[in-house]
C-alpha cells in the first residue's frame, strides 16, 4: 500500500524543518509564508536513487544531494535566482540561475534577465558556469536543449561574439547552438542561424538536429524543416505564435504548438517526419501542461486544464499515475520527475490540509515517503480550500479558489479579494503562499477566475476581450457579493490586492469603482495602460500584431486612458499601497512610481515600498518576506480582523 498522507508530519527528509510548535491559539509567523520555500524544487536522477533539492537550511539557502535517501552533499550557494534543477547522468546537477542586467545592446536595450547554467559536480570536482568567462559567447546561455552521450555533452545557444584589435562585436542577438562537454568543459558549434530568419533548433535523444523551426519577423513567415532542410509544415504568424517543443509520441514524428488564426485558441500539432500531414491532438482548452521525458525527448503525456488529471499515453505509464493519483485523494498532484524505468516518482502534493510537500514513490516496494515540505506548517494550519462558484451580473459562470481562516466558523467575515494575473491565467485550489498568509490572520481569501481565464474554454477566455476595466472588474466584484450572499464576507470589512494584472485590477477597485473595498494593495501592477502598451510597441518595432492584440484584448487608444487608473487618482475611495520590484522587466517600476506621483497629487492617501534588487516574480526571500510584511500590516490596518478564537 501506499503510505499515508500523514506521513509527511513526521518525516520532514534529514530533520531540514526547524519549525518551532505554535501554541494552539498563534499564527504561524509570516516568514513561514513569506521567505522562499523550504523546499523550492527538486529533481530525481535518471536511476532514481539520487535526489537534489533546493532547500532552506537554518537560512542558508543550498543544494541538497542524497543518495537512498541520505545525505552526501549540502552546498550553499547564496541568494541566486534558481529558475530550474536537473541532472546531468548520476555525478552532476545542472542548475539554471538568473539576473537582471542593464545591457546597452542593440538587441537587448533596457533591462533584461540574463541566464547561467552552474554545473555542479557531486563526489567531487569544481563547481563551475557554461560560457563562464568564454570570450567568444555573450551573457551566458540562451536556451537549453537538452543532453545526449549518456549525459555528458549539454547543448545551449549562445550570442556568439567577433573580435579583431580594437573592438569587440555581438551579432543581432540570435544565438549559436553549442555542444558543451561536461567533463572537460569545452564547447563546439555545431549549428548557426540563417541570415533571413530566426532559428530554433530541436535535438533528438543522440544529439543531433532533428528539426528547426525559422521564423522572420518581418514578414510573419514560419516554417518546419528536417535536418536536412526539407519543409514539414508552414504558416503565418505575426506575433511568432509558434513553438518547435519536442519529438512526438514517437520518433517517427515531432511535436510543435501553433495558433489557428494567429490570436485565436492555440493546438498541439504532431507532425510526420516523412512529411505527411500534421494531426491536432490537443487544443490549450484541454491542455494545463505538456510532459516531456528529458532523455527520450518524446511526448509522453499531458496534464489536462482545469482538473489538473495526469495522463499518460503508455497504458502501464498510466496505470501507475492513476494508483498514484488515487493515494491522494481531494489533493493537486504534480509528477515532477521520475526514473528510467518509470518505477520511481517524485511527485509533489498540495491543498486542503498540505502546504506542499514533495513525495517519492517507489513502486518495487509499494511505499510512499515524504521528501520534504515547501511550508513549514502543520496541517491544522493550513486554512480550508474549495471552489466558490457564482453569477456574475450578466450572468455568466463563475467560480473563485476561497481560503478560509482555519479554527474559524465561515460566518460574516473579514475578506481579502486576490484576483491573479495575466490576465490569461487561472487559480486552483491548491495551498497558495499569498492566500493562507492572509487566512491565517483571520481573512477569508477569494481569488476569482474572471471572464478571461484561462481553463474554462475558449468563450470564456474571449468573453474578457475589451473588458479590462469593466467586466472583468465587475466579476471580481460579483464575487465579493456571492460570499456576501452566502453571509461568508462582511460587506463593510473588504480589501482588494493582486499582483501583475492583479495588481491593475486592485487599483481599478478602488478608482474605476468606488463604495466596495476599505483598502488596495497593487504588487507590480499596470497603473497606466496607455503607458505600458506605447513602450511595449515601440521596443518590437510598432509589431502589428501586437497592436492588433492590445486592441482585441483591451481596447482602442481611448480605452487605454479610461480604464487606467493613474488617469483615475483623483476618484481614489480608498488608501493604496503600492509594492514594485525596481528590476522588474515585465511591468516597468515606472508604472507604480506614476501611480504615486498621480496620488500625490490628488492628495490620496496611499504608501509606496521599493524593492531594490526584486524582480516582477518576487524571486528574493528578502523581499518577498518585505512585500508580505507591508501588504499584511497595510490591510490589518485599514481592515482590522477579528479577534483570535480561545483555544
Amino acid at each position: 500500500m501506499i503510505g499515508s498522507h500523514a506521513l509527511r508530519v513526521g518525516l520532514a527528509v534529514l530533520a531540514l524543518a526547524t519549525t518551532t510548535m505554535m501554541p494552539v491559539e498563534a499564527a504561524p509567523p509570516l516568514e513561514v509564508y513569506g521567505r522562499l520555500p523550504e523546499t523550492e524544487m527538486v529533481a530525481m536522477s535518471a536511476s532514481g536513487r539520487r535526489v537534489a533539492m533546493v532547500a532552506t537550511v537554518k537560512d542558508q539557502r543550498r543544494l541538497i544531494v542524497l543518495e537512498e535517501g541520505k545525505v552526501i552533499q549540502s552546498q550553499p550557494f547564496g541568494n541566486q535566482k534558481v529558475r530550474s534543477l536537473r541532472w546531468a547522468g548520476e555525478d552532476k546537477v545542472l542548475m539554471q540561475v538568473s539576473r537582471t542586467f542593464s545591457l546597452a545592446v542593440e538587441f537587448l536595450r533596457g533591462r533584461s534577465e540574463m541566464s547561467t547554467m552552474i554545473v555542479i559536480p557531486v563526489n567531487s570536482g569544481p563547481v563551475w558556469a557554461v560560457f563562464e568567462r568564454d570570450k567568444d559567447v555573450f551573457a551566458g546561455a540562451r536556451g537549453f536543449y537538452g543532453m545526449s552521450g549518456g549525459d555528458r555533452f549539454a547543448y545551449f545557444g549562445g550570442i556568439a561574439t567577433k573580435r579583431d584589435r580594437a573592438s569587440v562585436q555581438v551579432n543581432d542577438g540570435r544565438p549559436t547552438l553549442y555542444r558543451v562537454d561536461l567533463e572537460t568543459r569545452t564547447k563546439q558549434p555545431i549549428a548557426y542561424q540563417p541570415d533571413n530568419a530566426s532559428r530554433d533548433w530541436l535535438l533528438g535523444s543522440d544529439g543531433q538536429v532533428a528539426a528547426m523551426l525559422d521564423f522572420t519577423s518581418s514578414l510573419g513567415n514560419w516554417t518546419i524543416r528536417n535536418a536536412s532542410g526539407r519543409a514539414l509544415a508552414s504558416g503565418k504568424s505575426a506575433s511568432g505564435s509558434v513553438d518547435l517543443l519536442s519529438l512526438g509520441r514517437s520518433p517517427r514524428t515531432l511535436l510543435y504548438w501553433t495558433r489557428r488564426d494567429d490570436v485565436g485558441e492555440g493546438v498541439l500539432i504532431e507532425q510526420p517526419f516523412d512529411g505527411s500531414p500534421g494531426t491536432e491532438i490537443l487544443s490549450d482548452d484541454s491542455v494545463h501542461d505538456y510532459i516531456i521525458d528529458p532523455r527520450s525527448k518524446l511526448f509522453i503525456g499531458y496534464v489536462s486544464s482545469g482538473d489538473r488529471q495526469i495522463h499518460m499515453f503508455d497504458p502501464q505509464r498510466e496505470k501507475i499515475v492513476a494508483a498514484t493519483r488515487k493515494a491522494f485523494p481531494n489533493l493537486t498532484v504534480e509528477l515532477a520527475g521520475w526514473n528510467e524505468a518509470f518505477d520511481r516518482l517524485l511527485v509533489f502534493t498540495s491543498g486542503e490540509g498540505d502546504p506542499g510537500t514533495w513525495w517519492q514513490i517507489d513502486r518495487p516496494t509499494r511505499s510512499a515517503n515524504v521528501l520534504s515540505t515547501a511550508y513549514a506548517i502543520e496541517p491544522t494550519d493550513v486554512g480550508p480550500i474549495r471552489t466558490f462558484t457564482y453569477r456574475a451580473a450578466d450572468g455568466l459562470e463563475m467560480s473563485g479558489v476561497l481560503t478560509l481562516p482555519p479554527g474559524r466558523p465561515a460566518r460574516n467575515l473579514p475578506v481579502v479579494l486576490l484576483p491573479h494575473g495575466g490576465p490569461r491565467s487561472q487559480d486552483e485550489p491548491v495551498f497558495d503562499w499569498w492566500a493562507q498568509a492572509f487566512a491565517s490572520r483571520g481573512y477569508a481569501v477569494f481569488q476569482p477566475n474572471f471572464r478571461g481565464s484561462t481553463g474554462f474554454g475558449r468563450s470564456f477566455e474571449q468573453a474578457g476581450w475589451g473588458e479590462w476595466g469593466r467586466k472583468m472588474q465587475t466579476d471580481i466584484s460579483d464575487g465579493l457579493a456571492a460570499l456576501v450572499k452566502e453571509g461568508i464576507a462582511d460587506p463593510k470589512r473588504a480589501c482588494i490586492m493582486g499582483g501583475s494584472y492583479g495588481g491593475y485590477a486592485a487599483m481599478a477597485g478602488v478608482t474605476l469603482q468606488q463604495g466596495l473595498y476599505r483598502c488596495a494593495v497593487s504588487v507590480a501592477g499596470v497603473g497606466d495602460v496607455s503607458k505600458l502598451v506605447a513602450i511595449n510597441l515601440r521596443e518590437t518595432g510598432g509589431n502589428p500584431f501586437l497592436d492588433r492584440y492590445y486592441r482585441r484584448q483591451i481596447g482602442t487608444g481611448r480605452d487605454y486612458r479610461e480604464i487606467s487608473p493613474v488617469n483615475h487618482a483623483s476618484k481614489a475611495d480608498a488608501p493604496i499601497l503600492l509594492i514594485h520590484g525596481v528590476d522588474d522587466i515585465v511591468v516597468p517600476f515606472d508604472q507604480s512610481n506614476d501611480m504615486a506621483t498621480a496620488l500625490s497629487r490628488a492628495g490620496k492617501p496611499f504608501e509606496f515600498v521599493k524593492l531594490p534588487g526584486e524582480d516582477h516574480w518576487l524571486s528574493r526571500g528578502e523581499t518577498r518576506l518585505e512585500m508580505l510584511k507591508a501588504a499584511v500590516a497595510f490591510v490589518e490596518k485599514h481592515n482590522p480582523p477579528d479577534p483570535a478564537p480561545k483555544p
